[in-house]
C-alpha cells in the first residue's frame, strides 16, 4: 500500500492510525533517515515503545532501518515518554519512543529527542526525516556503503530512571499520605510502583491505591486522556470513596499527570505550575542563583507570574508546545516550565517535561505541612478559568477578525493594539480598555486586569481554541459567552 507520511508527521511529533497511514514497512524508512538526517551512523540510538499493541513491531522496524543505516540500536523495551527523556539525557544518546500518548487504541505514533534530550520538531530536523523516509519508502533503502550494519542491544533504564528522580525530590521524611493513582491502562502502571512504590526503591510514606495498573494499549476502562473531565471520573469518585489526601491521573505515555484534591476536584494545571515554581526557585536560590527563571505558556494563569514574582523568580512567556517552552528553557537557563495542559519542564530533567516527577513536587509539599490539598492549592488559583474551549470553524482568521472588530477594539481609541469594549457584547463589559497581543493567536486583556482571553487556531483540526480567565465567576462568563457567541455567528 502507499504511505503517505506528511499525513502523520505532525509540528513535533509522528502520530497516525496503524495500518493507514504508518506501518511497520513506513517505520523502519524512518529509522533509517533518522539515522541519516542526525548523522548517527557508528553511534548508540535509544528505541522503545508504550504498551500500544503495534509498539513492540514497530520499534523493532525502527532499529532495523537505524541499524541498516550503521547506527547501534539500544532497545530499551516498555518505557514512557519520559523515560525517554531521562535516558536521552543521561546517556546522551538520540531516541524514539513509539507512542500515540493520549490518542485512541486505532493510533500510534513517534516522539523523536536529540542526544541530550533536545527535542526534534519541525523546526529541528523533523521534516527532513519525513521528506528522507518517503523517498526511502517509495524507491527502497540505498545499500550502505559508508558504514557496516549496526549491532542491536537491549538496555533496562526503569531503575536509573527511579533512582535519578528519587534524588531530585525527597519524600522519606513527609507524613504518610494516602494517594490514589489512575494510570488508565498506560505507562503509568510501570512507573509509578517503580518510583513511587518499593518494587526498586525503598518503600515511601505513601499508601498506593492503584487503578488501571494493567498495561493494555486498547484502554479498556477510560481513554488515557485526563485533560477531558469524563476520564477523571472514576479517580475523583476513588478518591472520595478511599478518604485519600490526593489523587494523581496519568496520559497514556505518563509525561503528564494530573492531580485531584481530597474533595474529588481537579487541581489545574496552572495552579501545579505555580506550586512546584516556588519550590524550584527557592531550592535554586539555596544554591546562589539570584532570580531564578520560571517558563509559562500565555494561557496558563495569570496566578503563574504573580507567585513566581513574589518567590523572587522572574516569569518569562512563550508560545504554546513543548519544542518552544524546551528551546526558552535553554536560552534562559531557566529552572522550571509549565504549560496549561500538565507538561511540566525542570532543568534538571534535561529541560524536558516530567509529569511523575512534578508529582513527586505535589507530593513533597502536601507532605511537609498539614494542611488539605484543596486549601493549600486555593492559594495559587485566585482566579476563575474557563478552561479550554473548541469552536468548529471554517474561516478561523475571520472569527477571530470579527471578534476583535465587534469586541476587543470596535470602539478602539487608536488603530493599534488598544481598544475600548463597546456595548454591542453585553453592557456589563462596556468600557473596558482593552490589549491585544498576538504572540500565540490572539489574546486580548483588559487593561484593569479583570479578565483575559486568548483565541488560537488548531494547526491540525478546524477548531479555534478558546480560553479565558477572569477575578470571577460573572465576568468569565460574560467575556467567555460573548466571544464564543461571536466566533460561532458564522461558523
Amino acid at each position: 500500500m502507499e504511505i503517505d507520511l506528511s499525513e502523520s508527521f505532525k509540528a513535533y511529533d509522528v502520530r497516525g492510525i496503524v495500518g493507514a497511514t504508518i506501518t511497520a514497512e513506513a517505520v523502519e524508512a524512518i529509522g533509517a533517515a533518522f539515522v541519516d538526517v542526525l548523522g548517527l551512523s557508528g553511534r548508540d540510538v535509544l528505541v522503545g515503545g508504550d504498551m500500544r499493541p503495534s509498539s513492540p513491531e514497530f520499534s523493532a522496524a525502527f532499529a532495523r532501518g537505524a541499524a541498516y543505516r550503521g547506527a547501534n540500536p539500544k532497545m530499551l523495551g516498555l518505557i514512557s515518554t519520559d523515560e525517554l527523556y531521562f535516558a536521552a539525557g543521561s546517556l546522551d544518546c538520540a531516541g524514539v519512543v513509539f507512542t500515540a500518548s493520549h490518542n485512541p487504541a486505532a493510533y500510534n505514533g513517534i516522539k523523536m529527542a536529540k542526544a541530550g534530550a533536545v527535542p526534534v520538531s519541525s523546526d529541528t530536523g523533523l521534516y527532513e526525516i519525513r521528506d528522507l523516509a518517503q523517498t526511502y519508502l517509495d524507491e527502497g533503502l540505498p545499500v550502505s556503503s559508508e558504514a557496516p550494519e549496526g549491532t542491536i542491544t537491549e538496555y533496562d533504564v526503569l531503575a536509573d530512571y527511579a533512582a535519578y528522580l528519587r534524588s531530585l525530590v525527597d519524600l522519606g521524611d513527609i507524613r504518610p499520605l494516602k494517594v490514589v493513582v489512575d494510570a488508565a491502562n498506560g505507562m503509568g502502571g510501570l512507573t509509578t510502583p517503580a518510583v513511587l512504590g518499593d518494587t526498586l526503591l525503598p518503600g515511601l510514606p505513601l499508601d498506593i491505591i492503584e487503578m488501571y495498573f494493567e498495561l493494555d494499549g486498547t484502554f479498556p476502562n477510560h481513554p488515557a486522556n485526563p485533560l477531558e473531565p469524563e476520564n477523571l471520573r472514576d479517580l475523583q469518585a476513588a478518591v472520595i470513596t478511599h478518604g485519600a489526601d490526593i489523587g494523581l491521573a496519568f496520559d497514556g505515555d505518563a509525561d503528564r499527570c494530573f492531580v485531584i484534591d481530597e474533595k474529588g476536584d481537579p487541581v489545574s494545571p496552572s495552579a501545579i505550575t505555580a506550586l512546584v515554581a516556588v519550590r524550584e526557585i527557592a531550592r535554586a536560590q539555596s544554591s546562589g542563583e539570584q532570580t531564578p527563571v520560571i517558563i509559562h505558556n500565555l494561557i496558563t494563569s495569570r496566578a503563574v507570574p504573580e507567585a513566581v514574582t513574589a518567590a523572587g523568580g522572574r516569569p518569562v512567556v512563550t508560545r504554546v508546545g513543548h519544542s518552544f517552552i524546551k528551546a526558552v528553557m535553554a536560552a534562559e537557563g531557566a529552572v522550571f516550565g509549565g504549560e496549561h495542559s500538565a507538561h511540566y519542564y525542570f532543568r534538571d530533567f534535561f529541560n524536558a517535561d516530567t509529569g511523575m516527577l512534578a508529582a513527586m513536587h505535589v507530593l513533597a509539599a502536601l507532605g511537609h505541612q498539614d494542611t488539605v490539598l484543596s486549601e493549600f492549592a486555593a492559594e495559587y488559583e485566585p482566579y476563575v478559568s474557563s478552561g479550554e474551549i473548541n469552536s468548529e470553524v471554517e474561516d478561523k482568521a475571520g472569527a477571530v477578525s470579527r471578534v476583535l472588530t465587534e469586541f476587543a477594539i470596535g470602539h478602539g481609541k487608536s488603530p493599534g493594539n488598544q481598544g475600548v469594549i463597546g456595548t454591542a457584547c453585553h453592557p456589563d463589559l462596556a468600557g473596558h480598555e482593552t490589549v491585544v497581543s498576538t504572540l500565540d493567536g490572539t489574546t486580548v486583556t483588559a487593561a484593569d486586569g479583570s479578565f483575559w482571553f486568548n483565541l488560537r487556531p488548531s494547526n491540525t483540526e478546524p477548531f479555534l481554541r478558546y480560553n479565558g480567565e477572569a477575578i470571577d465567576t460573572k465576568t468569565m462568563e460574560l467575556v467567555r459567552d460573548g466571544v464564543l457567541d461571536i466566533v460561532r455567528s458564522n461558523a
